[in-house]
């Protein structure tokens, strides 16, 4: 396993438990913001369960590299989503932060993949 793989997990998990924290309390500007994507209030609850579960994959993964590597090809799948969620609705400013995030994950699937 690489350092570099090690340190981009801690970073991506803290970000991801920071985000799945604000679909469980629910900020005005975040239920706003999903309003504006077209998506309903009910799904912040499962954002947050799969937000979570990236993060405890990659940090698993930091053990038992083939879960690191789901985990990672996961999250990579999610945040390509959500880029393309923002652009279907002309959100451009939402768009770039999904687009570091995936790009993100893919780093990370390449470094754990790289270690196998």
């Amino acid at each position: 396993m690489s350092i570099a793989y090690a340190v981009l997990t801690a970073l991506m998990s803290a970000v991801l438990l920071a985000s799945a924290g604000a679909k469980f309390i629910r900020p005005k500007r975040l239920v706003d913001q999903m309003s504006t994507l077209g998506l309903s209030y009910g799904v912040l609850p499962f954002l947050g369960v799969a937000q979570i579960a990236g993060a405890g994959g990659l940090v698993v993964g930091l053990r038992w590299a083939p879960l690191g590597v789901a985990a990672a090809v996961g999250l990579a799948l999610y945040f390509i989503g959500a880029v393309a969620t923002h652009l279907r609705v002309g959100d451009f400013k939402g768009a770039p932060p999904a687009t570091v995030l995936a790009i993100s994950a893919a780093v990370l699937v390449g470094l754990r993949v790289a270690t196998l």
